[in-house]
């Protein structure tokens, strides 16, 4: 009898350790909303990496969840847009980092609204919703401090024809030589 619950025991600790560690590395996400649309869905489910963040810094282009720093309690999914030390403005429908303008192939539709130049403070993040239209983001609200984030949109896992890791768009790639005039 003991042998058995020995084996008991360890499989009880074995699962109690995996499921910690899935707890303290990943997380899933329910999309609220069509802020994101097209990029993600309203209902669709994604897992996201908390790990990402411990070993590198956020990168313009990724896909973020993160605690809104306004008051609302649901957590937001947003595009980082701009880095601390980086300018902003958004023109004429387009954005523009650094006084480069950004080209966004992933967006519904190019804002009908204009956000005055800002630098980015340190240690905050400027996100805009990929439907630039019809999203609660900072230039609404302003950046998000950096403690707030949770990680980085990793994996889609419902529903299934969405079913895949979350597409990256590498936005300093996409910074075109077009000044701001």
């Amino acid at each position: 009898m003991r042998p058995f619950l020995r084996e008991v025991l360890i499989v009880i600790l074995v699962a109690i350790g995996i499921f910690f560690l899935l707890q303290g590395t990943v997380q899933s996400f329910i999309v609220v909303g069509s802020s994101m649309n097209p990029s993600f869905e309203d209902g669709q489910r994604l897992l996201v990496s908390k790990v990402s963040y411990r070993f590198g810094e956020p990168q313009m282009g990724d896909v973020i969840v993160f605690h809104p720093p306004t008051k609302q309690r649901a957590d937001f999914i947003k595009r980082i847009i701009a880095l601390p030390g980086d300018t902003v403005e958004i023109k004429g429908g387009i954005v523009y980092v650094n006084n480069l303008a950004l080209a966004e192939p992933y967006i519904k539709a190019t804002p009908s609204y204009d956000f005055p130049q800002e630098t980015i403070p340190e240690n905050e993040y400027f996100v805009l919703g990929d439907n630039r239209n019809n999203s609660n983001d900072s230039h609404s609200w302003g950046t998000v401090p950096r403690q707030n984030i949770i990680g980085k949109a990793w994996l889609s896992i419902w529903p299934p024809d969405k079913l895949g890791f979350v597409p990256s768009h590498p936005l300093q790639e996409q910074l075109t030589a077009a000044e701001l005039n």
